[in-house]
Order: C-alpha cells, then sequence, then structure tokens
C-alpha cells in the first residue's frame, strides 16, 4: 500500500466507521487510552460456542489514526480465536494500516489492538478460573 493508498484507508474508517457503538453481554469490555493525544477506546467482544470472536466493537474518541484503527481492528478481529488475537502483532498491524502514515503516531495506531488484547486475555484468565474451580463445586453438590 503507498502513501495515499493508506491515506485514503484510514480516512474511510475514520468517516465511516465500522462495527461502532457499545456491545449487550460482551464478554469482553475494556476501555483504554493513550493520555498522550487524549485517544479513549472501549473495546467489546463477544465469543460464540467455538471459542471465535462472533461480534467486536468499539467506541470512544480520539484522533484520526486511533479511531481508523480501532475500526480496522474489529474487522481483523472477528472470527478469531482468543489465542489468535492474542498472538496478533502490532508490528503487522502497523503494516496493514500503512506504516509511513502511522509511525509518526504509533500508540494511536495500536491503542484498540492492544486494549482489545488485554480484554481477551482476561476474559481467557476468568473461563480458565471457572474451569479449574467447576470440578471442585461438583464435588461439594
Amino acid at each position: 500500500m503507498d502513501r495515499q493508498e493508506a491515506i485514503e484507508f484510514l480516512l474511510d474508517h475514520y468517516e465511516n466507521p465500522r462495527n461502532y457503538g457499545p456491545l449487550e453481554e460482551a464478554d469482553v469490555s475494556l476501555k483504554g487510552g493513550n493520555p498522550g493525544c487524549a485517544d479513549v477506546i472501549t473495546m467489546y467482544g463477544r465469543f460464540d460456542e467455538q471459542g471465535r470472536l462472533a461480534q467486536v466493537q468499539w467506541e470512544g474518541e480520539g484522533c484520526t489514526i486511533s479511531r481508523a484503527a480501532a475500526s480496522y481492528v474489529t474487522e481483523l478481529t472477528r472470527g478469531m480465536t482468543a489465542e489468535e488475537i492474542e498472538n496478533l502483532s502490532f508490528e503487522d498491524l502497523i503494516e496493514d494500516l500503512g506504516r509511513e502514515v502511522v509511525m509518526t503516531r504509533p500508540t494511536c495506531a495500536t491503542l484498540a489492538l492492544g486494549t482489545l488484547k488485554r480484554g481477551v486475555h482476561e476474559y481467557r484468565m476468568r473461563k480458565l478460573s471457572q474451569q479449574d474451580d467447576a470440578p471442585q463445586q461438583a464435588q461439594e453438590q
């Protein structure tokens, strides 16, 4: 993607944000911020029975790059497992968004993915904790 294509890609996501708004009954709901740019993004996600991210939404305020990246991250991660999301690299995201354009503001570009990854990690830890508690609860009954 050349510089002009990257700018057009980012502007399209900024002006036409995908998957914007809160998500009811979300498995993942986490707010992240970038104090250097006053970006505040909340990422939401809901996993299906196969463990894939069935719905992913975002809301918040921020600069063009952070908002465009949040919109793109929702498209990128839909259908992925929690493990696949946690393994996504910030470098790959920056390449997808157009390195030449977003490298001046990498914290803005990676805010949504970083927030989603933290939320997904917390979700996985809750699920593991519930699985560990299940045999103990069965014995107590």
